[in-house]
């Protein structure tokens, strides 16, 4: 997705450009530095040392509504995870979830954008969309697959729907990269519904995306950003304990039902920031008298500054005009 988004908190600072896919004076959004922060398939998954249960959960911080929106070529969404949110929920950037049965909502998709210096985990619950991109790549993505993408020193993709009617339903996650890996190659990797892991026990079912849960191994590790990337799936009263690492950043977001986190009940479309608590081992989620599902996310702090263009994500103003005249001039990919 193009992605973007409004002025924010923080210093901004004015940039006059032109070209493709840029309007004049928009606003660069410029975060200074942060304090420095503390192929399976599912039957065939890898195991973890099982983790200890968890003692002293983490409380929600607070609920954020997403934004409704619309972005690529008029896609109707909603933004989850706002700019104002980067900060406190670093390394990730951004989440978008977007869901419709009328396809004058989704069927223009996302045409050829470029991106810069982040991730995107892209997570279809319901639909197909084709991605192509500057790479040489493409995929399908399907019914519960999941497309990560690494940028790195920059693509240009499209993501264009391969249905005319029915529902497209899912989410995209930006997740951020740490300076030193800003400028790598370019990759791609098509996740299949069948390839991602699965924790299950009686009334709870957890597709692992990445990072790992009660032993079961994600599809994807990243070893500065440390994601846990969570689908949890919980039958009437089911619930689940999941360890986190006291110095990571998470969130829930609720998509089905209504889920308890810790001692506060978070309805559908709901984003829970969970509070940082040195002494918290982890998080519980609880479904209530109905099934419920929800994302589980999170990941260390790069505690570096962000500096945001639109669909470029460097550390500084001067990175970002590089940024933007290397894609003027075609040299960003």
């Amino acid at each position: 997705m193009v992605g973007g988004g409004g002025a924010g908190s923080g210093m901004a600072a004015s940039l006059a450009l032109q070209g493709p896919g840029f309007e004049c004076g928009v606003q660069i959004r410029w975060l200074p530095g942060l304090a420095e922060a503390c192929h399976h398939h599912a039957m065939d998954t890898i195991r973890t040392p099982t983790t200890a249960p968890v003692t002293h959960p983490r409380r929600v911080e607070r609920l954020v509504a997403g934004q409704p929106t619309s972005d690529g070529a008029g896609v109707k969404l909603t933004r989850v995870l706002t700019q104002p949110l980067q900060r406190r929920l670093d390394p990730f950037l951004m989440l978008d979830a977007f869901g419709s049965d009328q396809p004058g909502d989704y069927i223009a998709g996302f045409p050829d954008h470029p991106h810069r210096g982040f991730e995107t985990i892209t997570y279809m619950l319901a639909g197909r969309m084709r991605h192509r991109d500057s790479a040489g790549n493409q995929g399908l993505l399907e019914d519960g697959a999941v497309q990560w993408m690494t940028a790195g020193r920059g693509v240009i993709h499209s993501e264009l729907p391969e249905q005319t009617e029915g529902v497209m339903e899912g989410f995209q996650l930006w997740l951020n990269l740490h300076s030193a890996d800003k400028m790598q190659q370019p990759a791609y990797r098509d996740i299949p519904s069948a390839q991602i892991p699965e924790h299950t026990a009686p009334g709870l079912r957890v597709r692992v995306i990445a990072g790992s849960s009660h032993g079961v191994a994600g599809a994807v590790q990243r070893p500065r950003t440390e994601p846990l990337y969570l689908d949890i799936h919980l039958d009437p009263g089911a619930r689940l304990e999941q360890p986190l690492p006291a110095g990571h950043n998470a969130f829930v977001y609720v998509y089905r039902g209504t889920v308890t986190v810790g001692q506060t009940a978070v309805p559908a479309q709901r984003m829970a920031v969970l509070a940082q608590d040195a002494a918290a081992d982890g998080v519980l989620l609880q479904a209530g008298e109905a099934p419920a599902r929800a994302l589980l996310i999170a990941g260390a702090p790069l505690g570096e500054p962000i500096a945001q263009y639109g669909p470029f994500v460097m550390n500084t103003r001067d990175e970002l005009i590089t940024a933007v005249e290397d894609f003027q001039a075609g040299r960003l990919a």
